[in-house]
């Protein structure tokens, strides 16, 4: 005699069909670099995990912090170079909402990855866990991993290794899922688009064993797509010691730590309006050389407009304001 089946809470009918829990170790931040390693876990429209998936990945080049990700150029050299996995990467990505902690790095990695293999990863949307966490109102004292992972009593046994991490976020994201569903929350995808990629001169890679020569400049990528219009109001200038607000119209200048386009994207996502020059309505410019002559920066020591660096921005980050004129 079989038990008798508890009844499901409610589902909400516009959520997806799947998952696909990504994780990526990368030789740096920038948009040249790349993937070392990459894990993906399979879920089902309800959270739970189906198969889980993990490769290592030649990156034809000096894997970089070996200290933080644990693969050195020996352990890499018989891994499979990128585009040899790429087809069975894509067929575990295909018709599931790509799902990443920092979901728009892991992304803009991947991309890249698949487009220096000649192909486009098949995601449509992709779904950020920092900011499902923070759609959730989960009492966290930052937006590590790490945090959410202790929030929901989840272990984490090998940090920064691909497959680890994956395992961890799939654990964490599916009670963040019903909790999600039980309050009716619309789960906040982000449309992706592919990357192209324009290449002047054409330099052919070596193997990592002679030594990697890059044959992809910087600047040489650019998505193709045009960023969304903020739908908040401009709530003018930044504060001293306050907050950014979801409106804020924000400038880069100069060179970052942080690749730019990545920078950009997290600021979209956060609700801010992301411009490409300086005005009398920049909210603040963001660069790590306020003294330098370029155009912006100039042009905010003439308007009187705030300047911040890189990491004090990233740090306002983690705290924006919701618009009060929307959100009440």
């Amino acid at each position: 005699m079989h038990a008798p089946q508890l009844p499901q809470p409610s589902w909400p009918e516009a959520y997806p069909d799947g998952y696909a829990v990504v994780d990526v170790e990368t030789t740096g931040l920038g948009r040249d670099d790349r993937i070392v390693s990459a894990a993906v876990y399979r879920l089902d429209a309800h959270g739970e995990v189906q198969d889980h998936w993990y490769t290592p990945v030649n990156p034809q080049r000096d894997p970089g912090p070996v200290w933080i990700h644990g693969l050195t150029s020996d352990m890499l050299a018989d891994a499979p170079l990128f585009g040899e996995v790429a087809a069975e990467l894509a067929d575990r990505l295909s018709g599931r909402v790509f799902v990443a902690h920092n979901a728009v790095f892991d992304w803009s990695m991947l991309a890249r990855e698949f487009a220096r293999a000649g192909t486009v990863a098949p995601v449509e949307h992709r779904l950020c866990t920092i900011v499902l966490s923070k759609a959730l109102a989960l009492p966290l004292a930052n937006h590590k991993l790490e945090s959410l992972a202790a929030h929901f009593g989840v272990v984490q046994q090998r940090a920064h290794h691909a497959l680890d991490d994956a395992r961890v976020l799939a654990e964490v994201f599916r009670p963040s899922l019903r909790q999600a569903a039980a309050g009716g929350l619309r789960l906040p995808l982000h449309a992706c688009r592919p990357l192209t990629e324009w290449i002047d001169t054409a330099v052919p890679a070596q193997s990592a064993s002679a030594g990697y020569r890059s044959t992809y400049r910087p600047m040489s990528w650019r998505p193709a797509r045009r960023r969304p219009a903020c739908p908040y109001p401009n709530p003018g200038r930044l504060e001293s010691g306050g907050p950014l607000v979801q409106g804020m119209r924000v400038a880069f200048s100069g060179d970052t730590s942080i690749d730019r386009e990545l920078l950009e994207d997290r600021a979209t996502e956060a609700g801010l309006h992301v411009s490409s020059s300086v005005s009398r309505l920049t909210s603040l410019l963001v660069t790590n050389d306020p003294g330098s002559l370029t155009t912006k920066t100039v042009r905010a020591r003439q308007l009187g407009t705030p300047v911040v660096g890189e990491r004090r921005f990233a740090d306002l980050l983690g705290d924006v304001a919701p618009a009060p004129d929307v959100h009440g």
